[in-house]
């Protein structure tokens, strides 16, 4: 009996906001134990990636990403924002918020209201808890109830800990990439920028869909048809609006030009 009011109390209070309109899910693992997977992850995406050494460009992605951040439904975590020198075309979100995008993506931009787009998609995926979630499915809630029952965890427990830095990197469901592709078109908009942004990416994603995958094929093989994704970006960005808010050019091809 104890241990099934623990377990009830347990499934009360960790109920998470996980999106907009104080959307909830029941989230086991801690954020505190969501920072340190995450912090694992970046430490092998860092010893094996290069990460761009042009300081204006990482500021500058950096701010327009804290412009994200200050209007996502989740800030009880520290958000970082780093470009990777690398021509693949890609993004992904870290557990925790540690961001990243590749500048092989921003060469392909044409303004900074495609980039909040992508950083919009990412924090959204964050603010879902997506990763999160996909650890409480994979391992099952005996595990996790270690997080939820003692500060400190066994031995089995961190090993699974570990393990999930590899997972992480393996990409999201194409249900989880609709839903933070909605969040990242609520928050491009709230954040001042025009959500066409996002349908831009998408039109240009359409185009390479027939090339041979290169750089692109990661972000092909993870995601849902860019058709599809256009589709639902615009129903939408029909729900929000803003479509008459600025693109914001000059200063993004100033950036983008600093690219090698």
């Amino acid at each position: 009996m104890k241990k099934l009011i623990i377990l009830l109390t347990i499934l009360v209070i960790s109920c998470a906001t996980t999106g907009p309109g104080g959307k909830k899910s029941l989230i086991l693992i801690p954020t505190s134990v969501e920072v340190d997977i995450g912090k694992q992850v970046v430490q092998e995406v860092e010893s094996t990636e290069k990460v761009l050494n042009i300081p204006d460009v990482q500021k500058y992605v950096n701010k327009v990403g804290q412009k994200i951040v200050k209007v996502c439904d989740r800030r009880d975590i520290k958000y970082t924002f780093k470009v990777l020198d690398s021509e693949e075309i890609n993004a992904f979100a870290c557990p925790g918020g540690f961001i990243y995008i590749y500048s092989g993506l921003l060469k392909v931009m044409d303004n900074e209201a495609q980039l909040a787009a992508v950083l919009g998609h990412e924090v959204g995926h964050v603010v879902a808890r997506h990763s999160i979630q996909r650890l409480q499915f994979v391992y099952g809630y005996s595990i996790l109830m270690e997080f939820a029952l003692s500060d400190k965890l066994s031995s089995t427990a961190e090993q699974m800990v570990d393990a999930a830095a590899g997972l992480t990197l393996q990409g999201y469901g194409r249900e989880n990439e609709y839903e933070a592709d909605d969040y990242g078109i609520l928050y491009e908009k709230k954040a001042g920028y025009n959500p066409k942004g996002m349908i831009q990416l998408f039109e240009k994603f359409k185009q390479w869909e027939g090339r041979p995958p290169t750089f692109f094929e990661k972000l092909l093989a993870s995601h849902p048809p860019a058709q599809d994704r256009i589709n639902n970006g615009n129903k939408q960005i029909q729900k929000i609006g803003g479509t008459t808010l600025p693109y914001y050019t000059d200063e993004f091809a100033a950036i983008k030009a600093r690219l090698p």
